[in-house]
């Protein structure tokens, strides 16, 4: 939607120039703005104007041409959005016909009967003038809004008072909302109560999974109806880094919404952009001396490790409680998008998290910390009793992931578990512990959460001190049947994987593979023929099977 800075067809009115013209049809386009004056000597400069411009011309060719004509030339004038047309009637003709005039009412397409003493160039440059002159009033009102808006962040005064800034200058309400914490802040001071429940459901539905207008990083302009009429809206984007980080809203319910309004809400964005960058730098800052004493913590070395155990009191950490680690894996749903600039959406959205959590474990009284590393973070919990720690654990993961989920819809979070361990000085072992159940947990299962004790024969199975061992195994035993199925392009691997899972009933394989009974059967003899093997025996089975969770676990 084009947006035009100048006067209303009122203003033009009101100068000297205009005292004895007169607007004589669409009158409800008197607020029409004009940015530009063009003189129409030929019907024809009609292809060359722009939305916005006011035409002056005389009634001299309206003699000559029909009212069918004239009809057309409004028409034409209202289509491209014009402000309106300034027509010098008289000497040349009495007055417009009543076709005309009714159509320019029911267009809103202001005509202006300009009086035969008038000049039309005078008209311009009167018109041009005060153009110029609201402009340079107005960029040094911008200019003022936005010193403010500087002087607001700079003094640190938070996201609420530069929200407000902006609602007392454009004197409609604003909502903003940031899609990285979740955050929302109205300012919706002096607004129709029956507006305000309205623009919160108009904010929530923008973020509708299947509103593609959320991912646009420009300024949206559109008209949204509420309490029964259109209103216009503005939605700029927050953008920093490349990435969305949120939306400033604002409506026309109090006042139109015109040029001014939309620099005030571009100096806004960008000025809430640097807060918003103010802000995570200074919690990057915290992140990493926590972060860097979590890797003191758990370090090999003994130098290290002593410094972290000195340091603990600082972050309120007894030496002989309970600790549990758990490690926190972020992933793109979107595969195809695991480029660099992806990397940097992910991280940024990491501190918020970490926020996130923070405010969690205050809110359920868990004493630890929170660090981050990678694409990833680490939880570090502390308790006086071991009994406790299971129930307090769930409570806390199942809330983590009911929060993280509302704030990164897009992002697969999977959280791994570690054992409970006495001292601090062990806590190295339960972070090993969560870094195998994540990595694991992503292979065997799909749940979010998932703890070392639920990984079964993978606790055993996943030491890397056994990698060879697991490497020797898998080519002695499933190994065969995997070259078999690339060479000829079968499906056995599969087949025995779905035989485990319905312990051998041939009839629910066929099912679950949509294949003949009997295509099923000749597929188990031809891989107990491939392998070696006979899957009556238990032993076999049992390696068989255990062949399957190693090839999951070495990702061949």
């Amino acid at each position: 939607m084009a947006r035009q800075n100048g006067i209303s067809i009122e203003d033009m009115l009101k100068l000297d120039v205009m005292k004895s013209s007169s607007l004589i049809a669409g009158f409800r386009g008197a607020r029409n703005t004009i940015s530009r004056v063009n003189i129409m000597a030929d019907p024809d400069i009609l292809e060359w104007t722009a939305e916005g411009e006011f035409l002056l011309t005389t009634a001299y060719s309206f003699k000559q041409d029909n009212i069918d004509a004239q009809i057309e030339l409004i028409k034409e004038c209202a289509s491209k959005k014009l402000a309106g047309i300034g027509i010098k009637i008289s000497p040349y003709i009495e007055t417009l016909s009543s076709e005309v005039l009714d159509l320019a009412n029911d267009l809103s397409f202001p005509i202006i009967d300009i009086h035969s003493s008038i000049p039309l160039s005078d008209i311009m440059m009167s018109t041009f003038k005060e153009i110029f002159n609201k402009q340079a009033l107005l960029l040094e009102r911008i200019e003022k809004v936005h010193e403010r808006l500087m002087g607001a962040m700079l003094e640190g005064n938070g996201l609420e008072d530069l929200a407000q800034i902006v609602q007392e200058n454009i004197k409609n309400p604003v909502i903003l909302h940031l899609s990285f914490s979740n955050e929302i802040i109205e300012c919706v001071n002096g607004t129709n109560e029956s507006y305000s429940s309205e623009l919160t459901k108009e904010v929530k539905e923008f973020y509708e999974s299947n509103n593609t207008k959320n991912r646009l990083k420009k300024l949206i302009e559109d008209k949204v109806l509420i309490n029964g009429k259109y209103i216009k809206r503005m939605i700029m984007p927050i953008v920093l880094r490349d990435h969305i980080y949120g939306h400033l809203f604002t409506w026309g319910t109090d006042m139109p919404l015109g040029g001014f309004d939309l620099a005030i809400i571009e100096s806004a964005s960008t000025t809430i952009a640097l807060s918003i960058l103010q802000e995570l730098s200074v919690k990057e800052v915290e992140i990493r001396y926590r972060s860097e004493f979590f890797e003191d913590l758990i370090s090999i070395d003994s130098k290290r490790k002593k410094k972290a155990l000195d340091r603990a009191r600082f972050f309120n950490l007894q030496i002989e409680d309970y600790y549990v680690i758990e490690v926190m894996s972020f992933k793109h749903k979107n595969e195809s998008n695991e480029t660099d600039t992806l990397i940097d959406y992910i991280q940024d959205f990491i501190n918020p998290v970490v926020h996130t959590i923070e405010e969690l474990m205050q809110y359920l009284n868990l004493r630890g910390i929170v660090s981050t590393k990678a694409n990833g973070v680490q939880i570090l919990l502390s308790f006086q009793d071991k009994k406790q720690t299971s129930d307090r654990l769930k409570d806390f993961n199942k809330k983590i992931v009911e929060c993280i989920s509302n704030k990164c819809d897009n992002l697969d979070v999977k959280i791994g578990v570690g054992r409970t361990y006495k001292g601090l000085d062990n806590v190295d072992k339960s972070f090993q512990d969560a870094v195998r159940t994540v990595r694991i947990g992503k292979i065997i299962t799909y749940k979010e959460i998932v703890t070392f004790d639920e990984l079964g024969i993978f606790k055993i199975l996943s030491q890397d001190s056994l990698v060879d061992e697991l490497e020797d195994f898998y080519n002695s035993t499933l190994k065969p049947l995997v070259d078999y199925d690339k060479k000829k392009s079968t499906e056995l691997v599969k087949t025995l994987d779905v035989y485990f899972k319905n312990n051998g009933n041939l009839t629910r394989i066929s099912e679950q593979l949509f294949t003949h009974y009997n295509t099923v059967l000749y597929r188990i003899t031809r891989i107990s023929e491939i392998t070696g093997m006979d899957l009556e025996d238990p032993n076999h089975r049992l390696n068989l099977e255990i062949a399957i969770k190693i090839k999951e676990l070495l990702g061949k």
